[in-house]
């Protein structure tokens, strides 16, 4: 068998990638200046691992998770650097004895109707998505990046960002709370 030797062209990344990566990294971060900043560090991994890049992906896919890795260190460090106070609506829960600390039913997550889910798919909905990430706490804004953006599965993020698979589902449930609070207010008119 005489397998050739894989060749990377690092001189034509910017020209060839640099719009697909940027793109990726601005759905991702919301920050051109950060996902600029992103897509320099991937080519700079690249250049730094092309020893290790073995041909069984083209080069586009390997830079892009590299940049995938880039995003997670991101989102990982921003939520280590900053202390998140988790605050809850009092005002969304039950007082009564028997039923106290569970959710009011007014304040459960409706589902939205065909009309909703179209207006999903609008230019104007995504920058208004991105309006109310930023409003979430930080650590709120990591998992919720991390789990839906990002795909990536709860140990991995419970490992990233040292907390408990517990905490996740809390910090994605107030998340997505907020958010819908923050779409319904901006975008969802009843």
């Amino acid at each position: 068998m005489n397998s050739q030797p894989v060749v990377l062209d690092p001189d034509s990344w910017v020209r060839k990638y640099g719009d697909i990566l940027y793109t990726y990294a601005i759905s991702r971060v919301n920050d051109p200046n950060r996902a600029e900043d992103l897509v320099q560090e991937t080519f700079l991994a690249g250049l730094k691992n092309m020893a290790g890049f073995k041909g069984h992906s083209s080069e586009q896919t390997w830079l892009i998770a590299i940049l995938k890795r880039k995003v997670v260190d991101f989102y990982r460090q921003k939520a280590r650097n900053r202390e998140v106070k988790l605050e809850t609506n009092p005002q969304r829960f039950k007082k009564d004895k028997p039923m106290k600390g569970h959710w009011l039913d007014t304040f459960t997550p409706k589902r939205w109707d065909n009309e909703a889910q179209i207006k999903l798919e609008s230019d104007e909905f995504m920058h208004i998505l991105k309006r109310c990430i930023e409003k979430l706490p930080i650590k709120w804004a990591s998992c919720f990046m991390l789990r839906i953006m990002e795909e990536m599965k709860t140990e991995e993020i419970c490992k990233e960002l040292n907390i408990t698979s517990s905490n996740l589902w809390v910090i994605l449930h107030r998340a997505r709370l907020q958010l819908r609070d923050c779409l319904e207010s901006n975008w969802i008119k009843e």
